[in-house]
């Protein structure tokens, strides 16, 4: 069981403060994902690109020479951006075992990404103009605060909690997923897709790589797929409903839109909210009265059902 969450600002400004209202949502269903928490948190879009990258998983930093070896594959990691034809404008130590960096680069972010996974152990987070992914083990309080998501405003994101059930509990398998190498795209998931294998092998095939051996990545890297093929999200998600088999509902963003999607059985929860200013929605209505005080209706999208919204 896990629980997923997203929140969109109509007007588009910026001005929110996304990662406190997905922290509140994200922590009042802690009781449905206690081992990790992960957020897709948006800025109105700039023209340099921003990349995370985590170079070590959080229980890989006590021992000394290990965080030896964790601040050389850092200091490889930034070479190879470099390397790569980007110019770093700006670094920021996000805690001692990810970083975030601000990029001038006009190439290709599959070239990109890949060249700097290449080395051992790290892995692109998120690449884009306006996403920021922040995921680490812990509640939502916990990862908020380490995050100091308090602080971080924008128009829009989604969230997950969660319990790992046929997966490894660490970073890496923490929602939510980058749709590499698609620009913004990230998708968070509750359920279990039954031709994920069948998905993993054709999408490895087509030069698609996966960081993690969670299903929920297939349906971001399908995303992103379909995506550089030239569908526009609705249209991708739409497509995923007929080619992704399992029991499943997901929540999709990008640089300026929010999307859901139920399988045709709709077994997995999500409540959703529409006013005027805002959207949001939920596997429990608990998390979105979490960030709004006063009376609201609240209904389940149907079965087979594709929603989308800009901001």
């Amino acid at each position: 069981m896990c629980g997923i969450a997203g929140i969109i600002y109509r007007n588009g400004d910026g001005a929110h403060r996304i990662g406190r209202d997905m922290t509140r949502m994200l922590q009042s269903m802690k009781h449905r994902g206690p081992d990790s928490t992960g957020f897709a948190l948006y800025r109105p879009p700039s023209h340099d690109l921003v990349i995370r990258v985590k170079v070590s998983d959080a229980f890989d930093t006590d021992d000394i020479d290990v965080a030896g070896d964790v601040r050389r594959r850092r200091r490889e990691a930034e070479a190879r951006i470099r390397a790569a034809g980007a110019e770093i404008l700006s670094t920021e130590d996000i805690n001692e075992y990810t970083f975030s960096a601000s990029l001038s680069y006009e190439g290709d972010l599959k070239r990109l990404a890949d060249y700097v996974e290449s080395v051992p152990r790290v892995e692109v987070l998120s690449l884009g103009h306006a996403l920021e992914i922040v995921k680490d083990l812990g509640d939502a309080k916990t990862v908020g605060s380490s995050y100091h998501l308090d602080d971080y405003f924008g128009s829009h994101g989604i969230g997950h909690v969660r319990m790992a059930t046929e997966s490894d509990v660490d970073i890496s398998n923490a929602h939510p997923y980058w749709a590499y190498p698609f620009s913004d795209v990230a998708v968070v998931h509750n359920g279990q897709l039954t031709n994920y294998h069948q998905w993993r092998r054709r999408l490895e095939a087509a030069g698609h790589r996966f960081a993690s051996d969670c299903d929920s990545e297939i349906i971001a890297v399908y995303l992103a797929e379909r995506m550089a093929r030239g569908d526009s999200l609705e249209d991708a998600m739409r497509r995923s409903l007929e080619e992704l088999d399992g029991v499943f509902t997901y929540i999709c963003v990008s640089e300026d839109a929010l999307g859901m999607a139920k399988d045709e059985l709709a077994a997995k929860p999500l409540v959703l909210y529409e006013g005027d200013d805002m959207v949001a929605l939920a596997s429990e209505e608990i998390a979105i009265r979490a960030v709004i005080d006063r009376e609201i209706e609240t209904y389940d999208p149907y079965e087979s059902q594709v929603m989308v919204w800009t901001r």
